[in-house]
């Protein structure tokens, strides 16, 4: 059983997780049901990853067999950025709750700090970064409206924690000057390449557990055709990370899972082998010295492999005010 991390409100969820992101819906299901029997209990999911329903389909599986009860599983999603108004938060979180099939999330993150134009759910979903014909359109929502909507989830029983994502310092302070509810979580780009120290330090310090997305750095986007991950070495193939590795016999995946685990740090990766799930979920069974810790920091050179930028297409990015 992975290690338990208790939030801000006292509830506890496991500091290992299986990221949904990326996977493709034609084995999504089966990937969720065969995650569960393997032993993970936290799956990280999102309106934009466009299949809810297949990872709906998994823990119905699961459940039906008995392996595990709706209590067990902590079941994640995020808020897209086309549905901050206030009157579309829960208009969206209900077609979230009916593609998983379920009465409640465990937690619901607020996935940028943006607010796209509405898009019908019913014209175009999950919509991407499309905001309609005129290009990237924006509504003037203040972060603190969608919160505010996003606490009244809490309240009435349809999300039981609440957190944002790809948040600055200043965005996350700004926030807690008036939120009702803090934020339980904040989910960042994190790994060797792209440590945020004072960061993750200063938000851990406010209460607010950090979870890590894309630990392996620029491993899951080079699939995406990023010229920025191409051109990064390999983490798993990097010689101090291999050197660590080889020290505990351990793999070089695992190394990169413990040093953020290490480090009060969730995460969220995700495979389709057997064996890589089950190396992920125990990669918490040996620690790394402080040496070796310090060593993973200094291999830091501030790079985001996550920019939105890369993710608009076409002419539409000459719409788009340069302060993105």
């Amino acid at each position: 059983m992975t290690k338990l991390v208790t939030l801000n409100n006292g509830i506890k969820i496991p500091q290992i997780g299986f990221g949904c992101w990326k996977v493709p819906n034609k084995i999504c299901a089966d990937q969720i049901y065969q995650a569960i029997k393997s032993g993970y209990r936290l799956f990280d999911g999102a309106t934009d990853y466009g299949n809810e329903k297949e990872v709906g389909l998994g823990i119905k599986k699961a459940i039906a067999d008995g392996i595990v009860k709706r209590e067990d599983l902590t079941i994640v999603s995020k808020l897209w950025n086309s549905y901050h108004s206030p009157k579309n938060v829960k208009l969206v979180v209900k077609k979230i709750l009916g593609d998983l099939g379920l009465d409640y999330l465990d937690v619901l993150y607020m996935h940028f700090p943006i607010a796209q134009k509405f898009v019908e759910i019913d014209q175009k979903y999950p919509p991407g970064f499309y905001c309609g014909e005129q290009g990237w359109d924006f509504e003037d929502v203040p972060i603190s409206v969608t919160w505010s909507a996003m606490e009244d989830l809490v309240h009435a029983g349809l999300v039981k924690s609440i957190g944002i994502s790809n948040f600055t310092g200043a965005l996350i302070q700004d926030l807690l000057r008036g939120c009702r509810i803090r934020p339980q979580l904040l989910q960042i780009e994190h790994h060797p390449y792209l440590v945020q120290k004072n960061l993750i330090k200063w938000v851990q310090a406010q209460g607010i557990v950090v979870v890590a997305y894309s630990s392996f750095g620029p491993q899951s986007f080079i699939e995406l055709n990023s010229k920025t991950a191409q051109d990064t070495p390999p983490l798993f193939t990097h010689p101090t990370i291999k050197k660590i590795a080889a020290a505990h016999s351990a793999s070089t995946a695992q190394i990169l899972l413990r040093w953020a685990t290490q480090n009060d740090i969730c995460i969220i990766p995700k495979s389709s082998k057997k064996e890589r799930l089950l190396e992920n979920l125990q990669s918490d069974s040996f620690d790394l010295t402080d040496e070796e810790l310090a060593e993973i920091d200094h291999l830091d050179q501030n790079l985001r492999f996550n920019d939105p930028w890369d993710w608009v297409q076409g002419d539409i990015k000459k719409k788009i005010p340069t302060f993105l």
